[in-house]
């Protein structure tokens, strides 16, 4: 992998340079800008999964980035993607050269004048220095975008559409959207109407996504219905043997499991409180993955509630890692809530991984995920933000390992009937060979 994070003025165009000359292996004469919030994010491992696939299929891919990476590690699959990444200013300071030239150069392109007057008007609705971020970053874009490039391919409707929705007005080029979750359900409805009506077309993840950015077009054909799936190969199924543990022995407790972010949405505050009304004579153990800006809140809360001898925080870990505590484990948890700004889980992919270790699994009514688990057959599903229902569940789950190993048998054939990376794939190539 290329990566290409410019500081300095000759440094930056000897890397320009580079891009411009890698011969791709494909016989494809046209490339694709993706355009991310951040690369790589262990977080978002569905999206290198796509990107890789796209290579395989034979498009030549940049990437550019509006983050740095944050996460001390990577998965197997960001080490295969051969596409060059670029790293756009985070903040203006950090390279207020990089930016000036950049808008010295594109201030005079045809799309200019109408990426600006655009700017103004969304400044003005949303008037914070974020906005100003996104145009800057979108100058940078504008003016280092190789001229090979015919499709910028965004993925997020916010920050990551933002800065595209400017950027191909300034250079004229037709852009897409993949939008997720977040991304969706935090802007303002004239934000996504724009972005909408703008771009040529839209896909998203889950069935209630699609309904909702549906009723903001005329046109029924540019959003469609995509869910990312997963690719098996990457996902082999290799546990030996179901566990029967069934909580009645302290020196063998149910392996409970669960990976997220700690943020607001994912709901681990109403699982631990869920934990703790257990009861005293069921035996447990209960394993978080990932890192999060809550973390350090819900490990005080575990505490308060004597749970912290029953918790191990393992933080964020590489995919590999991931699948192995998947295969020792008996229940995977996640929790999800919509949160009071409408943040929510879109379709976890994280779900759809667990299932790919024939590991049962309980979540949430929300969103896509009973597109994913149908309730008693290949899940089980509560109301979001309800201790009590997710209380009963842990329990009649932690005591039942039949009940266990059915659903996840069950979770374990839908997913490879339904949710096949191939199948996103085929869909994702026809529309941007469309384009």
């Amino acid at each position: 992998m290329l990566v290409i994070a410019p500081y300095q003025d000759t440094v930056y165009y000897r890397a320009l340079d580079v891009i411009n000359q890698i011969q791709f292996p494909s016989a494809m004469p046209e490339r694709i800008a993706i355009i991310l919030k951040g690369y790589p994010r262990l977080s978002e491992t569905f999206i290198a999964q796509e990107i890789r696939a796209l290579e395989q299929r034979g498009f030549e891919i940049i990437l550019y980035s509006l983050r740095h990476p944050t996460d001390s590690t990577s998965h197997p699959v960001h080490a295969e993607i051969k596409a060059p990444v670029v790293y756009l200013p985070e903040y203006i300071k950090d390279d207020v050269f990089r930016v000036m030239r950049s808008w010295w150069r594109v201030r005079k392109l045809a799309g200019y004048k109408q990426a600006f007057r655009c700017f103004v008007k969304d400044l003005k609705r949303d008037f914070t220095v974020n906005r100003i971020r996104r145009f800057a970053q979108a100058l940078v874009l504008a003016y280092e975008m190789p001229d090979s490039v015919r499709l910028y391919y965004a993925h997020f409707m916010h920050t990551p559409a933002s800065v595209t929705y400017y950027a191909s007005m300034i250079n004229r080029i037709p852009w897409s959207i993949s939008a997720h979750a977040k991304d969706i359900w935090t802007i303002e409805e004239w934000e996504k109407r724009e972005k909408l009506d703008s771009c040529e077309w839209l896909v998203t993840c889950t069935s209630s996504n699609a309904k909702h950015l549906n009723s903001l077009v005329d046109d029924a054909n540019k959003v469609s219905l995509l869910y990312h799936g997963l690719d098996f190969k990457r996902f082999d199924e290799n546990r030996t043997a179901h566990s029967a543990r069934d909580g009645s022995s302290d020196s063998d407790p149910v392996q409970i499991i669960s990976v997220g972010r700690a943020v607001d949405k994912k709901g681990y505050d109403f699982l631990l409180d869920a934990l703790a009304a257990l009861p005293n004579d069921l035996y447990w153990t209960f394993s978080h993955i990932g890192g999060g800006e809550l973390l350090d809140k819900l490990q005080k809360q575990a505490r308060k509630l004597g749970l912290e001898n029953r918790i191990n925080w393992l933080g964020a870990l590489p995919q590999t890692d991931v699948l192995a505590l998947y295969r020792q484990a008996d229940l995977f948890v996640l929790p999800s809530r919509i949160s009071d700004n409408g943040d929510r889980d879109g379709l976890p992919n994280v779900l759809m991984e667990a299932q790919s270790q024939r590991l049962a699994c309980l979540s949430t009514d929300i969103s896509g995920i009973p597109e994913l688990i149908v309730h008693r057959h290949s899940g089980w599903l509560v109301p979001q933000q309800n201790a009590e229902a997710l209380c009963e569940a842990l329990r009649n789950l932690i005591i039942n390992p039949q009940l266990r190993n059915q659903l996840a048998q069950a979770g374990f054939e839908r997913l490879h009937e339904q949710f096949s990376l191939d199948a996103g794939i085929d869909q994702l190539v026809e529309k941007l060979l469309g384009s």
